[in-house]
């Protein structure tokens, strides 16, 4: 019974502690839409019929070594990119050091960051930093035509109240609407577990998204998985802390494309 247990919390990069140290998810899921960073101001961001915007995950910031994310702040100003998103597990261990210096690196960035909560960001009980330099690990951000939602999957699970939430928010999203989380959904081979274990409420999410959701992105299995299903693009990535990797989607009214960019000490790519 132990061994079963201890099934789910298995991902690719053998992290067996991420749904035992992630705490409980109940007061996350009730906790919506309370902004401490990024300030209102970034928040209301303004979008034309054509821009892009830059995707990562699992930096796993430790101690103050932010792995090259600093590097992306030239790369978003010459590409003009309108905002980015880190799909969770942003620290090693939910420290507020470790927050606090990726909220001193997004400041320097030209463009608003969304950060979205990971199993590693909530480790320890550290949801209490979280909350009080962050704010919500489950929110929504409206520019015109485009919505924003991040959504809460530390525990590798969304939750029925959750879910619920998201429904509504499908009901009047914008054309082009992205949803955020950390935990995949798929897989690709026997050596990667599945995260969002609960057939039942992995089901639902995705009949949720079917022909409302543009593209949902996500991270936590260290490796790059893409999907179609219900006329939505899945886009799990690799990690950024090993891999240096992003996605830049770019949005026209021609459709919506990802290209894949990887930053090395040696070789800032644009």
């Amino acid at each position: 019974m132990v061994l079963a247990a201890a099934v789910p919390a298995i991902s690719c990069s053998n992290d067996l502690f991420g749904l035992v140290s992630a705490g409980d998810s109940s007061e996350r899921e009730s906790y919506r839409n309370v902004f401490v960073f990024p300030a209102e101001a970034e928040r209301n961001i303004s979008l034309g019929s054509s821009y892009s915007f830059v995707v990562l995950t699992d930096v796993h910031i430790t101690g103050t070594n932010a792995w090259k994310l600093e590097q992306l702040g030239p790369i978003l100003e010459e590409n003009n990119d309108a905002f980015m998103v880190i799909t969770g597990d942003i620290t090693q261990s939910g420290e507020r050091q470790e927050l606090e210096r990726f909220i001193e690196i997004a400041g320097t960035f030209p463009v608003p960051c969304f950060p979205v909560i990971g199993n590693h960001d909530v480790y320890f009980g550290n949801w209490e930093v979280w909350k009080e330099l962050i704010g919500s690990s489950i929110y929504r951000i409206d520019a015109g035509d485009t919505t924003l939602i991040v959504l809460d999957s530390a525990n590798a699970s969304f939750g029925a109240n959750q879910l619920d939430w998201l429904e509504g928010q499908l009901a009047a999203a914008g054309k082009n609407t992205f949803v955020f989380t950390h935990t995949n959904l798929f897989t690709d081979g026997s050596d990667c577990l599945q995260q969002i274990t609960d057939i039942r409420e992995r089901a639902r999410f995705m009949a949720l998204l079917e022909n409302r959701c543009t593209a949902m992105f996500s991270g936590h299995v260290h490796r790059r998985i893409l999907r179609e299903a219900g006329g939505v693009r899945y886009v799990t990535l690799e990690d950024f802390r090993s891999e240096g990797t992003y996605c830049r989607v770019r949005v026209s009214p021609e459709g919506v494309s990802y290209e894949f960019r990887t930053i090395t000490a040696d070789n800032p790519a644009s």
